[in-house]
């Protein structure tokens, strides 16, 4: 299936590695330009030569934090000079540390907050417009099935993605008849760092080492497996597409069926 994504200009926040590397790779198959964010320059070079040798008609890597917005405004007016333009935006980051909702600080809250939800929207309002007057353009949040599912011990996580989903769902209705869609892609138990980071804390919890926390998580998905970055990148290219046109405001799952709600 052709996607259509060749010709199209995709800025991927924290795209070195984990989802958003993932998404970029999708991207990077399609023949799409892709310009990729994260915090250390080598990196940045090594993955933006993998893409391009993946088949991105283009790949550049910008260092940029997404702790402030004067970063945020750089990367904006890096990627837009680098490619001439941004069609397709990925709102990615790092998630805040492991805790449980009593343990939630104020202090926590206030720097997290600019991560989650303050940077993403941000850069958003800087690139947004332009893809509204060329009445094209594709925004996706790399999400959790956390903002749907709670999950026990990412309360802080739980608490701010809700609020860049309701963000998200919200801004998804203005912009719908601009030809611009915005949707979350929401990972179950992905094989990334950030999972070992949580199941690490989880072991602790039960008292099981690594390995045995891990086989647990796998028993709570019906599909029997833990899920990989290669699961996931694929549904990003997609709503990049033009054949994901009709699809805005929407919370596409990639959870191997772990969360059982109808809704």
């Amino acid at each position: 299936m052709d996607l259509g994504l060749k010709g199209r200009r995709a800025l991927v926040m924290g795209g070195t590695k984990g989802l958003g590397r993932s998404i970029a790779d999708a991207l990077a198959a399609e023949g799409a330009s892709i310009v990729i964010s994260g915090r250390d320059q080598g990196r940045l070079d090594t993955a933006a030569a993998e893409l391009k040798a993946a088949g991105a008609a283009a790949a550049s890597g910008v260092v940029a934090d997404v702790a402030t917005l004067a970063d945020m405004d750089r990367l904006a007016d890096a990627a837009v000079a680098a490619l001439g333009g941004i069609d397709i935006l990925v709102l990615n980051h790092g998630g805040p540390p492991p805790c449980t909702a009593s343990q939630i600080t104020v202090p926590a809250l206030q720097e997290w907050f600019q991560h989650i939800v303050a940077s993403p929207i941000h850069i958003t309002n800087r690139l947004l417009p332009a893809m509204r007057e060329r009445g094209w353009g594709r925004i996706i949040v790399v999400g959790s099935t956390g903002m749907q599912h709670p999950i026990p011990t990412l309360a802080l996580s739980n608490t701010l993605r809700a609020s860049i989903w309701g963000w998200l769902k919200t801004l998804s209705g203005e912009v719908a008849k601009d030809g611009v869609t915005m949707n979350v892609l929401a990972p179950g138990t992905i094989l990334t760092d950030r999972v070992t980071q949580t199941t690490t804390v989880r072991a602790k919890q039960l008292n099981v080492s690594f390995d045995e926390a891990l086989a647990k998580a796998s028993e709570e998905i019906p599909a029997g497996r833990l899920g990989t970055p290669d699961d996931y990148g694929p549904m990003g290219a997609f709503l990049a597409s033009e054949k994901g046109a009709y699809i805005t405001g929407s919370m596409i799952r990639v959870d191997g069926g772990r969360v059982r709600g109808m809704v």
